[in-house]
């Protein structure tokens, strides 16, 4: 019954991973940049289906397209996701300075770590009761017992999910207040 569930613990757990590394943290980070959509050749495209993307040095992102003629649709893509960077079309390639942080942004972007932590344990509390209709939606056959332990096990599970994912919320809240 509960063997699906570290499968759906994890992909919720990579998500907050993912959404942890896209906060500007002052530092170049691709990952900042790589799942912004851009539209070309009629088609929206995630940015790193049209471009190499890494870091020159600790505060530039630097954005190769493989295809030239879409430098324009890529900068204009970046600035219209709103993500306060300011993309610098050279000919060849966009380069993208990350600014340093001010004390009023870091204090921001931890409450935006909190609040991408708590709306991932809202998603864990979903995947619970997910898994507690299964369980109780068992058939006769099964006994009592088992339910009661299954469920247990469920919330150990939950449980340790949890307490990792807090781990990982007080790490990049000190990454974020760290100067």
């Amino acid at each position: 019954m509960l063997h699906t569930l570290s499968g759906d613990l994890q992909k919720a757990e990579q998500h907050l991973h993912d959404e942890f590394a896209k906060l500007q943290v002052g530092r170049a980070n691709p990952a900042i940049v790589e799942s912004i959509t851009v539209m070309v050749y009629g088609s929206v495209q995630p940015l790193r289906n049209v471009a190499s993307v890494g870091t020159l040095d600790a505060q530039t992102i630097s954005i190769q397209p493989w295809d030239k003629t879409v430098l324009r649709d890529i900068a204009k893509a970046i600035n219209d996701a709103n993500i306060g960077l300011n993309p610098q079309d050279n000919g060849e390639s966009i380069l993208i300075r990350i600014p340093a942080l001010t004390e009023e942004r870091r204090r921001d972007l931890a409450k935006i770590a909190k609040k991408l932590s708590e709306e991932w344990k809202v998603t864990v509390r979903n995947i619970r009761q997910d898994y507690l209709k299964k369980i109780k939606s068992q058939d006769e056959s099964v006994s009592e017992d088992i339910v009661k332990q299954q469920e247990k096990d469920l919330q150990k599970s939950i449980d340790e999910a949890i307490v990792l994912v807090d781990k990982m919320t007080k790490h990049k809240e000190e990454e974020i207040m760290k100067i």
